[in-house]
């Protein structure tokens, strides 16, 4: 007796779309390169070194990226974006008390000090920036971004309880921006800095200066 010729089995493994293909490969060469700026500097790190090490051609790599001065924008860029998602959810909800969202800012800024990669990989973007003067007008025009979206979020903390700042909400999230990222090189370099409490020091400064906005 004949058997029932057998059906081919069918793969478990879902083929990814060409979008979803080129999104992981982007975000392999993102991760990659983080890691070699990092441990060879931004100068020792080649395109080459890059895509090898992410398992990509170079032609892989210019698919996603013009440059590599390109790769370190977006490396800067997605994590400005980040850090202003982290505070959106902590800062603007309204029902939230003061002291509440003092608390979570101190715990998130303290997170600053323990990211060592962050804070060597923003000096690679200074560097560069002082190096480039493209580079450097594209590096400010995401600092300006970034800091426009916290000056935002600190005008909805203050207006949200009656409360006028101060200074200018901009100057406010300058300040701010160049503290936190500051404390956490320092601490980076030297372990003595204190990110979460100086970050609540000065806010609570701010609020003891600030004028009920109805007088």
């Amino acid at each position: 007796m004949s058997s029932m010729p057998e059906r081919p089995a069918t793969s478990s493994v879902t083929r990814l779309s060409r979008p979803a293909r080129q999104a992981q490969t982007r975000e392999a060469l993102l991760a990659t390169a983080r890691r070699l700026f990092i441990e060879n500097g931004y100068g020792g790190t080649s395109i080459r070194d890059i895509a090898e090490q992410a398992g990509y051609s170079q032609g892989a790599f210019y698919s996603n990226f013009d440059s590599k001065e390109a790769l370190l924008l977006e490396l800067l860029r997605g994590h400005m974006q980040a850090e202003a998602e982290q505070l959106a959810v902590l800062v603007a909800p309204a029902q939230r008390s003061l002291e509440a969202i003092l608390d979570d800012l101190q715990a998130w800024a303290g997170t600053l000090d323990s990211d060592v990669n962050w804070s060597m990989l923003s000096v690679e973007l200074q560097l560069n920036a002082q190096r480039c003067e493209t580079f450097a007008a594209a590096y400010r025009a995401i600092w300006q971004q970034h800091a426009q979206t916290l000056a935002q979020l600190i005008g909805q903390m203050f207006a949200q309880r009656g409360m006028r700042p101060p200074v200018a909400n901009e100057a406010i999230a300058s300040a701010l921006m160049a503290l936190v990222h500051g404390l956490a090189l320092q601490r980076a370099a030297t372990g003595t800095a204190a990110t979460g409490q100086m970050v609540v020091i000065f806010l609570r400064g701010l609020l003891a200066l600030a004028e009920n906005s109805t007088t």
